[in-house]
C-alpha cells in the first residue's frame, strides 16, 4: 500500500485534500488512451492522401497518449488546502493564500470541469497537472477530475479566508 509523501516542515495542516476517485482517473485515462489510438489507427489504417496531416494525427495520436499518462501520475498528488493557500502533497505550492484576489466559481468563469478560478495579486510562473490544476500568469484553475463537492468546498473556504483578510 503506498502512503502519501509527508508535507514539507513548514506547511500548516491540510484543512481539506482534493483527490479524484480512482474511477474518475481511470474513466479520464481511458479517454485519453481511447483518442489516442483511434487518431493512430486513423493515421496508419486509413491514411490520407496528404503527408501533412498524415503527420498532424501521428502527433495528435501520441499527444493524446502522453497527456492520458500525465493525467494519470498527475492525479496520483492531492492538492492540499491548508492555512497557506493550496500546494500539491509533494510540497509544490499551487497558488499562496496571500497572493489570491479572487475565486470564482461561476458558470461562465474560464475554469476547469467541477473546478473553480482562482485570480492572482502576482503573476506565478506556468505549471500544468492535466486533470487536476493549471496556472497561467495570474490565473489557477483547480477542477478536472476532481469530485465538484470537494472543489465547492475548498473554493468555498479559499473565498472565505480572501474575504476575512485585511
Amino acid at each position: 500500500m503506498s502512503h502519501a509523501p509527508d508535507p514539507p516542515d513548514d506547511a500548516a495542516p491540510p484543512i481539506h485534500v482534493l483527490r479524484p476517485s480512482p474511477a474518475r482517473r481511470a474513466i479520464a485515462l481511458g479517454i485519453q488512451i481511447v483518442l489516442g489510438l483511434l487518431l493512430l489507427w486513423i493515421a496508419l489504417a486509413q491514411p490520407p492522401e496528404a503527408l501533412l496531416w498524415r503527420v498532424v494525427l501521428l502527433a495528435l495520436g501520441g499527444g493524446a497518449l502522453v497527456l492520458g499518462l500525465r493525467g494519470w501520475q498527475g492525479g496520483a498528488q492531492g492538492i492540499v488546502l491548508d492555512a497557506g493557500g493550496l500546494r500539491t502533497e509533494d510540497g509544490r505550492t499551487v497558488a499562496a493564500l496571500a497572493n489570491i484576489a479572487s475565486v470564482d466559481r461561476g458558470v461562465f468563469a474560464f475554469k476547469p470541469s467541477n473546478g473553480f478560478l482562482l485570480r492572482l495579486h502576482e503573476p506565478m510562473p506556468r505549471a500544468w497537472s492535466p486533470g487536476m490544476w493549471w496556472r497561467v500568469g495570474r490565473r489557477v484553475g483547480v477542477g478536472g477530475v476532481i469530485s465538484p463537492s470537494d472543489a465547492k468546498f475548498a473554493a468555498d473556504v479559499l473565498a472565505m479566508r480572501v474575504a476575512e483578510r485585511p
